[in-house]
């Protein structure tokens, strides 16, 4: 997938059991890199895994504390950490549970709150390390019938632009990549529930959704890898505090 060498680095990619996350655990698998993928499911982290001899599974929570230190203590000495564990659900506002809302921010803030903060204590120790945030550009504007989701992604954007500031020093680097809609399982299932909400047909629904991309398409898994990729390679160093937009041109 790409001509860059990480051999020597260790990866750790939470939400790796599908979608984006299984798609970066492979590209970064090819380019030298030994990967750890995270999830709640062992049986998709498994799958995923089966792919490539450098990846392996452990089985995480992201939401709570103490699975996550589990999981870095379990992973070893990481290089370069991709919170990219996520969850979506749609509403009107006035329709949106506590609940819900607690829930997406938990996913959605407070996992990379948690991701980031194990990964960067191991980073300390040396003078270089990547943290990468997998949001949204639903962290860069407002989608309608999101609200929790696209809050909690304004907040994780928020956080990789304070904490690119503390760590500016340390050859550290910390930035976001914010994809548009994506062809992904997570996707399909906003799909579906526009059907079942609207009575539009798939064709329709789609349509709804490709429509905010200037380029009249879904974004690839596999674009969000090649800029995962990207920050990780030399002459990137001074990409710190970012939120990249991969929408084709909405924002």
């Amino acid at each position: 997938m790409s001509t860059l060498s990480l051999a020597g680095k260790r990866v750790l990619i939470t939400g790796g059991g599908s979608g984006v996350g299984a798609n970066m655990a492979l590209a970064f698998a090819q380019a030298g890199a030994e990967v750890i993928i995270a999830g709640r499911r062992m049986e998709a982290l498994e799958q995923v895994a089966a792919q490539h001899s450098a990846i392996r599974g452990i089985a995480a929570d992201v939401t709570h504390e103490a699975s996550v230190q589990a999981l870095f203590a379990q992973a070893g000495a990481i290089d370069i950490v991709i919170a990219n564990a996520g969850a979506a659900e749609s509403a009107p506002f006035t329709k949106t549970s506590l609940a819900t809302w607690q829930m997406l921010l938990a996913v959605n803030l407070t996992g990379v709150f948690l991701t980031l903060r194990e990964g960067l204590r191991q980073m300390q120790a040396r003078s270089w390390g990547r943290l990468i945030v997998v949001a949204s550009t639903a962290g860069l504007k407002g989608y309608a019938y999101v609200a929790p989701y696209t809050a909690a992604k304004h907040g994780a954007i928020g956080l990789v632009r304070a904490l690119a500031l503390e760590v500016a020093t340390q050859g550290i680097t910390v930035n976001a990549l914010c994809p548009g809609f994506l062809e992904t399982e997570m996707t399909e299932r906003s799909l579906m529930n526009i059907m079942q909400k609207t009575g539009r047909s798939r064709d329709a629904a789609l349509a709804a959704l490709t429509s905010t991309n200037p380029q009249q398409r879904l974004i690839q898994p596999a674009e969000v890898s090649h800029a995962a990729l990207w920050l990780c390679a030399a002459g990137s160093e001074g990409i710190n505090g970012q939120a990249l937009a991969i929408a084709g041109g909405e924002l």
